[in-house]
């Protein structure tokens, strides 16, 4: 037992916990300042009494502890505090230290499920401040990292108070998949199982550093991120509370296939990177003012029904034009196979757009490139010679789903589950993504209804779709919207107060800010409209601010 000073009023446990005594040395200054004797138990209620308080919540066992708690197939490697307000992320001589983070305990782990599992993590968990939730953080392309900083990574997420985890989903050595030749194992943990297993360790370990589980849980990322976070919703409902899927990759068999079909449409028929300019002006020309504006956006590129004929070479050939193999292989691009939706115009120039993604850029190879060879050598042919040219959509596209399907698409429109434990889920596509094609997302959302029907999906979905947006952001249209929670009044706190008030989100103001950054100030801002509502410019007014909009039915 020991003497604490106490401001009155603040005792409420029980006598057992505490004695008041008069101090026989020293004399306050302030007069409501009483000494008080506690066990080691008192002590701690205070300091939880005084944390709460202060609207937040202190810890309740020491980080180093966590090095000894037991958990299922699960090995805890680190457990320490970093209270400099800077970290450098380990493993990586070129990493830059990630600075401004409130003092936290960091805890990096293995899981292993299998014997050919070793699934990496960490949980990063504010000393002080902690609102008592849990973020779930994903991962892009074939994952292989733990997502340390920016708004969506672990740093961004202690910063708004919240306990978080990253996984590496169980392999290094992306951004390829040759990780997963001969390790079907680890492309199960890949596809579905390290996220869930990541976010159940977590939950443990929250509960165990703060004596006290989370209240609520939260997934938000984007790309194959939102692939993941479709899987958690349909597979694992009792993960989160709410879910943001960004861009999803959710069919991914279809959408890896489908870099395939333009690949081979490419080899026949080369689009250099500079042509991209040309074809982006022609199709502005073409459809840029049916929308009711002339900006460079198309509101709902699916009205365009651009004909490369428009921009045919006449004559000798130069960037300004496309030669017949050029316009066979852009016409198959829009089309897409039969078994996925093609890429709509619009936004193919710039950081960001077909050139890096679809075309290669500089006579190198595109993302798609990457992503598309990857994949079936490595996941589905086990054949890391394997010729993409080879590939034949009516004999091998069955091969790819018997394969790989149940592991990677995370396609099933059942989400009952989910909605019956009042989960709630937001999905949102820019409409100009040259990495997955935006009508991917509605065509998901279509499923759900289908099956639950449209009133029942309405209770706890909602998808937005964001004119000019790239892939998960970038593109001539506005595309700042607070996915990770930076923003009072953007996405991620709209499907908070979802979640936590009832209140379902409605319109959401985007911004696009000047080269630069928000320091550079803003360049125009829009509202995003629950699909299929879209926002419609009233006629008066700037159309470079959102008040001018409303959001409408077309």
């Amino acid at each position: 037992m020991r003497l604490y000073p106490v401001k009155r009023g603040l005792v409420r446990w029980e006598p057992v916990l505490a004695r008041r005594f008069p101090d026989p040395v020293a004399k306050p200054a302030d007069p409501d300042m009483i000494f008080v004797m506690l066990s080691h138990a008192g002590l701690r209620s205070l300091l939880l009494l005084l944390a709460s308080a202060a609207g937040g919540h202190l810890v309740a066992a020491p980080c180093e502890s966590l090095l000894k708690l037991q958990l299922k197939d699960t090995s805890i490697r680190v457990a320490e505090q970093v209270t400099g307000g800077s970290f450098t992320p380990p493993g990586d001589a070129s990493a830059k230290p990630i600075t401004g983070l409130p003092p936290f305990c960091r805890v990096a782990g293995s899981i292993a499920p299998t014997s050919d599992s070793d699934i990496r993590f960490e949980v990063w968990l504010p000393l002080s401040g902690w609102n008592g939730k849990f973020q779930g953080l994903g991962n892009g392309g074939f994952a292989g990292y733990i997502a340390y900083g920016g708004g969506g990574g672990l740093a961004g997420a202690i910063k708004r108070g919240y306990a978080a985890a990253s996984t590496d989903t169980g392999h290094r050595g992306s951004p390829g998949a040759a990780w997963a030749l001969g390790h079907r194992e680890k492309v199960v943990d890949y596809g579905y199982r390290a996220i869930h297993e990541m976010t159940v360790k977590a939950k443990a370990i929250v509960r165990a550093f703060y004596e006290s589980p989370a209240k609520r849980a939260y997934f938000a990322s984007c790309s194959n991120g939102g692939r993941q976070a479709l899987m958690e919703a349909q597979r694992y409902p009792e993960d989160y509370d709410g879910i943001i899927a960004g861009a999803p990759a959710n069919y991914f068999t279809a959408l890896l296939t489908g870099f395939i079909w333009n690949l081979q449409g490419l080899h026949e028929g080369p689009i250099p990177a500079g042509k991209w300019t040309a074809i982006e002006a022609a199709v502005n020309a073409q459809c840029d003012a049916r929308d009711g504006v002339a900006d460079g956006v198309l509101d709902d590129p699916r009205t365009c029904k651009f004909d490369p004929s428009a921009i045919a070479c006449k004559g000798e050939e130069s960037d300004a034009c496309l030669t017949s193999a050029q316009m066979n292989a852009l016409r198959r691009i829009y089309s897409g196979p039969k078994h996925f939706p093609g890429f709509d115009p619009g936004a193919e120039s710039g950081s960001g757009g077909w050139a890096a993604w679809i075309g290669g850029e500089n006579g190198g190879k595109s993302a798609q490139y990457g992503f598309g060879t990857e994949f079936l050598k490595y996941m589905v042919f086990a054949d890391a010679n394997y010729d993409y040219l080879t590939f034949d959509f009516d004999r091998d596209l069955e091969v790819v789903e018997e394969r790989m399907a149940k592991i990677l698409d995370s396609t099933d429109p059942d989400l009952s589950k989910f909605r019956a434990r009042g989960g709630k889920l937001i999905i949102y596509h820019g409409w100009n993504d040259a990495a997955i094609p935006a009508r991917n997302s509605i065509n998901y959302v279509a499923s759900v209804k289908k099956m639950m029907g449209a009133a029942t999906a309405d209770s706890f979905l909602r998808l937005y779709m964001v004119p000019g947006m790239k892939h998960c952001g970038g593109g001539p249209g506005p595309h700042s919207f607070g996915v990770n929670g930076e923003d009072e009044d953007g996405m991620f706190r709209a499907l908070v107060r979802w979640v936590e008030e009832g209140v379902p989100p409605a319109s959401i103001k985007a911004t696009k800010f000047n080269e630069g950054g928000p320091a550079k100030g803003v360049n125009r801002t829009r509202p995003l409209c629950p699909y299929p509502q879209v926002a419609k410019y009233k006629g008066t007014g700037s159309s470079d601010e959102a008040e001018n909009f409303e959001c409408k039915v077309p």
